[in-house]
């Protein structure tokens, strides 16, 4: 037995038991490594401004923890000072007034009727105010698990950041390809999750400020609403819409329909039609050419097809690993159809 099939059959079981070993972090780990790349031309520049990369790489983490960390800390108490204060006899008269609105509603529209009298005959106004008030202590549980991952996915950022350029060599060197190739497929791979973390991040804050900031002409306190709203377009289709149709729909029960409608209307015209339709695809193109080093030659559509489709199977990491897993397909593709010309090449010289 040749010694090279030895080590890749102990290599092979060893893995399988590191995965095994590091079952629980490998999510984190996997979403660090990504955050690592997509932030490495961030880092490097900060680098050579601060002479130091213990400070660059710092710098680079306690950065991501403001944009992550304060953000969800603030929401956590502003809706733990909110279910402190809920009225339940007033939330009860709210929702019945809800419903009384939605059955007086339907019975001008024909073809609403027979839908919102089936659901309005199915709800129960005391069993609903008790599973909005059980909210809270369903966002304390998963807010706390959220930054048990944000604390693990920081650490080992911190690390592999800090450490990068010693990783990336190692894992050139042992790939079986040639070394500009590997240089290639993770330059490749850099680029596009720099495009991707950095127009997501844009576009979050673009649309949450929007947001936001019209509330608040409203009474509304837009910091709250404005932050949840960017967290909330991360959603594929839904994302705006469970943000502005609950308030639309009080507005419209407890104060003006014509607030409502305004709110509808601004929502779904300005925000998700023009923010999230017209004008997200023009920030991924301008930071393409503007902020990556080499833009990358994935098209800009694809790239956003590829958050929607992470978001949608992996969850809130997967707007960063869909582009990934696309990314490196498309690249390993690249490099297939190169070494398979080569082969071709060879074999006609041959010939």
């Amino acid at each position: 037995m040749k010694a090279v099939y030895f080590l890749v059959a102990i290599a092979i079981v060893m893995i399988f038991f590191m995965v095994e070993l590091f079952g629980p972090f490998l999510k984190a780990i996997f979403v660090s490594v990504l955050l690592t790349v997509a932030t490495s031309t961030l880092t490097l520049y900060l680098e050579k401004r601060l002479k130091n990369k213990g400070l660059a790489v710092s710098v680079m983490t306690i950065g991501l923890a403001s944009l992550f960390f304060l953000p969800i800390l603030y929401c956590i108490f502003s809706f733990a000072n909110f279910f402190n204060q809920v009225d339940q006899q007033t939330l009860i008269k709210n929702l019945n007034d809800i419903k009384v609105y939605a059955e007086n509603f339907s019975t001008n529209i024909s073809f609403l009727n027979d839908l919102l009298t089936n659901i309005t005959s199915k709800l129960d106004v005391a069993k609903t105010v008790q599973d909005i008030l059980s909210i809270s202590a369903y966002l304390g549980t998963n807010s706390a698990k959220f930054m048990i991952d944000m604390i693990m996915i920081l650490v080992f950022f911190f690390f592999f950041t800090l450490y990068s350029t010693s990783i990336a060599n190692f894992l050139k060197d042992l790939l079986p390809i040639k070394r500009e190739d590997s240089a290639i497929l993770f330059s490749e791979s850099s680029n596009v999750m720099t495009v991707v973390l950095y127009s997501i991040l844009v576009t979050a804050i673009f649309e949450g400020f929007l947001f936001g900031f019209f509330l608040t002409f409203f009474g509304y306190d837009g910091l709250l609403f404005g932050v949840l709203y960017g967290f909330a377009s991360l959603i594929p289709v839904i994302g705006g819409v469970i943000m502005w149709l609950p308030i639309a729909i009080y507005e419209a029960t407890t104060n003006s329909f014509t607030n409502a409608l305004i709110i509808a209307i601004y929502s779904i015209l300005v925000i998700s039609v023009i923010a999230d339709t017209f004008i997200k695809p023009m920030i991924i193109k301008y930071i393409n050419k503007k902020v990556v080093k080499k833009p990358t030659s994935m098209n800009e559509l694809l790239i956003f097809f590829s958050i929607v489709a992470g978001l949608s199977t992996f969850g809130f990491w997967g707007m960063i690993i869909g582009p990934a897993m696309v990314t490196f397909f498309i690249s390993i593709m690249q490099l297939l159809k190169k070494y398979s010309d080569d082969f071709k090449e060879q074999v006609s010289y041959h010939d």
